[in-house]
């Protein structure tokens, strides 16, 4: 699990392989993770955006930019959480992805919260820094 706190928003990861959906002969390697959000602060919030960082296990780097997370814009009051689950391919079996979310508080100030970076290993792999 990963957690990253920004202006009283906590957002924190946990992936997991999907071995099921792989197929390392083929160079393809697969992850779920799982987000939670949760607003801590004491003014209400809105997640618009997200701009993620994937990089595979040769330093080969995607970004990923768009309104949302999965088709929605939760606005999460004072106490309030969202969660969502979401995946990523690789062709690599190991490589890390973190980034930010756009969020406007109630008043209309527009601000970046950290998404942690995280690792992204298979099962049984050496684990390294990427």
């Amino acid at each position: 699990m990963y957690s990253a706190t920004t202006r009283a928003i906590v957002v924190t990861v946990t992936p997991q392989y999907l071995p099921d959906q792989s197929d390392p002969a083929k160079s393809q390697f697969v992850w779920a993770y799982q987000v939670r959000i949760e607003n801590k602060g004491d003014i209400a919030v809105q997640l618009r955006s997200r701009h993620w960082k994937i990089t595979d296990g040769l330093g080969r780097q995607q970004e990923v930019k768009g309104p949302g997370v999965i088709g929605k814009t939760p606005l999460l009051r004072p106490g309030e959480m969202f969660e969502y689950t979401s995946g990523t391919p690789l062709s690599t079996p190991s490589g890390f992805m973190g980034g930010t979310y756009q969020m406007v508080s109630e008043a209309g100030e527009a601000f970046d919260i950290e998404i942690p970076t995280f690792s992204l290993d298979t099962p049984g792999s050496q684990r390294r820094l990427n």
